[in-house]
């Protein structure tokens, strides 16, 4: 899994403990209505596009940029579809790192370029049905944003509130 130079400096600081980390996620739709997703090389998950925001990068960009390093597409952001968070958004790595993902999601549009795996982080790519998601080794918190990226488009979506006063 690449790590930026950002995150290792600070994985020499903390070594595996939780960090919380600002990132993105793609959905760009095909014709029918389908979601690009990639088989990602941790776990061999299938995942939508995206990554960490490095810092002074600000989200779009960093859309852009993940978009391009792991598909091979050139894509402009066109809408917030959410922003995500919470205990479905932590994953624990095979090597110990702990994160937990503060995850803005954006509709892309593509622009131009190759559909193509990058052989390092995303291992294949194609285009799913909502209905295709069932037989599909996904990880938790894709259960909680794949879902509104195939709801009424146009909207914004968030996970409602849990949090109360004494809890």
């Amino acid at each position: 899994m690449p790590i930026s130079d950002y995150l290792k400096r600070l994985r020499e600081k903390v070594g595996n403990e939780l960090l919380l980390v600002p990132s993105v996620i793609g959905i760009v739709y095909d014709e029918q209505g389908c979601i690009l997703l990639v088989k990602h090389s941790e776990g061999e998950v299938w995942v939508t596009p995206g990554g960490s925001i490095e810092p002074n990068e600000s989200p779009a960009d960093a859309i852009v940029r993940e978009m391009w390093e792991e598909t091979g597409l050139l894509v402009e952001p066109t809408r917030i579809i959410g922003v995500y968070g919470g205990p479905e958004f932590l994953i624990t790595y095979r090597n110990g790192d702990q994160v937990t993902y503060l995850m803005t999601v954006f509709e892309c549009r593509v622009l131009e370029g190759q559909m193509q795996a990058d052989g390092v982080e995303t291992l294949d790519l194609a285009f799913f049905s909502q209905s295709d998601l069932d037989g599909l080794k996904v990880p938790t918190w894709a259960q909680v944003v794949l879902p509104d990226a195939f709801r009424e488009r146009g909207r914004t979506y968030f996970s409602a509130p849990r949090w109360r006063p004494g809890n």
